[in-house]
């Protein structure tokens, strides 16, 4: 027995602030989780799968239309013809209270219960599916506590979204401690909610498949979903099947040691030519990090825009495989503090307060706010948002070199 446990497919999650990107890739980029899920179903077909499983957030939230709905079904209309069931929970951001629209779905498809768990038994196949969604975004209890007892003689699968005992960057909702999932007696549990792909426990099976399509910077590498085969004596094997078609890359490329903008250049490309075969012939969007002590940090500052442009042109040589997002700089100057003139040395010292001061974090934080109340909404929210003083406290290094640099001026022409 076979099936594919997905989870987070996001469909048609809306990419804020592409806009402000020269050249993005818009189209491929907005369809990016519609062509990913299509791999999906793809996928199943051709291993003949006997079962998949979506642990939660097929959608985004709330459909902007009914068009989100129809292309759900058109694709689940093709695992129907095949005789592929599918079950699926809903999460935190396709939760009973999120969606408005709705639409009948298929007969393969099963929708588990928001109010209660459940079971689902697939006695030809051997396995029973339990089950419960979300009724609303923010849940907080452990729903896995209430989750029946296994089916003497089946595999038993348990479908959840859930945080676990928290993981960075998502909500803590459905908490749970994974020794409760351990004991609980089931063969494998199906979760979802982290983006990230993690095999938390062998016996049993405790899996996150992470997201099916990376959307931004903070979702690099590999993104898809986990295939599993039951073999007669029980035993479980399981294989990461990727499944974007964009793939998102943090790139560092340290310049320290570089006197001239050639040798600059030359690393640069070199970085680029190393990690394109790295997509396996995806769109890959790249944030390239340029880092270390260098006597060009005061002119690559200064000159951001000539440089991201230069870089643009190396990315060019890659033609549509390679889409350079940002450029962000995190060299520093070849001096020492003390060489600094009084002025620089008392910014840098207000800057070292306010890495050690979260109040005075917090009050720069709240000064920012008539400033933000006039951006425009897709520059009020996670990396860019002002008002954060988490995201301030992230700038520091960046304000730290700018000074230097703009205080100790080098050329390298």
């Amino acid at each position: 027995m076979r099936f594919l446990h997905a989870a987070d497919i996001h469909l048609d999650s809306p990419l804020q602030g592409l806009e402000r990107y020269p050249g993005a890739p818009l189209e491929a980029l907005r369809g990016a989780t519609r062509r990913a899920f299509v791999n999906l179903v793809e996928l199943a077909l051709a291993e003949s799968v006997d079962l998949l499983l979506l642990a939660g957030d097929l959608y985004d939230g709330d459909w902007k239309d009914y068009n989100t709905g129809l292309f759900f079904i058109a694709q689940i209309q093709r695992l129907h013809a095949a005789g592929i069931p599918v079950c699926l929970i809903a999460g935190n951001h396709d939760a009973a209270s999120q969606i408005t629209r709705t639409l009948r779905l298929p007969d393969n498809v099963h929708v588990f219960a928001t109010e209660r768990p459940e079971t689902r038994l697939f006695e030809t196949l051997g396995v029973a599916v339990h089950g419960q969604g979300f009724a609303s975004r923010a849940v907080t209890t452990d729903l896995s506590r209430a989750y029946p007892p296994p089916v003497s003689g089946l595999f038993n699968i348990g479908l959840l979204h859930t945080s676990l005992d928290g993981r960075p960057g998502h909500a803590p909702y459905a908490p749970c401690r994974l020794e409760a999932l351990r004991s609980h007696g089931y063969d494998y549990w199906a979760l979802g909610h982290v983006h990230a792909r993690e095999v938390l426990a062998e016996s049993p099976w405790i899996v996150f498949p992470g997201n099916l399509q990376g959307r931004h910077i903070r979702e690099c590498g590999a993104k898809g979903a986990t295939l599993v085969e039951i073999d007669r004596a029980g035993g479980v094997c399981l294989e990461h099947r990727a499944l974007d078609v964009v793939r998102w890359h943090l790139l560092a490329v340290e310049i320290e040691g570089c006197t001239d903008l050639d040798a600059v250049h030359a690393r640069i490309g070199c970085a680029l030519e190393r990690v394109i075969d790295q997509a396996e012939g995806r769109l890959l969007a790249v944030r390239l990090a340029l880092s270390g002590a260098t006597a060009l940090d005061a002119w690559l500052r200064a000159e951001h825009e000539q440089l991201v442009n230069d870089c643009r042109g190396l990315a060019s040589v890659h033609g549509d495989r390679l889409w350079l997002e940002q450029v962000r700089l995190q060299t520093r100057p070849q001096v020492r503090r003390g060489e600094a003139d009084e002025t620089l040395g008392g910014l840098l010292a207000a800057i070292e307060t306010l890495e050690l001061d979260p109040e005075a974090l917090a009050r720069l934080a709240e000064g920012f706010e008539p400033l933000a109340a006039r951006l425009p909404a897709g520059l009020r929210r996670g990396e860019d948002d002002p008002t954060d003083p988490a995201v301030l406290r992230a700038c520091l290094d960046d304000v730290r070199a700018l000074l230097r640099a703009r205080l100790l001026e080098s050329d390298p022409r």
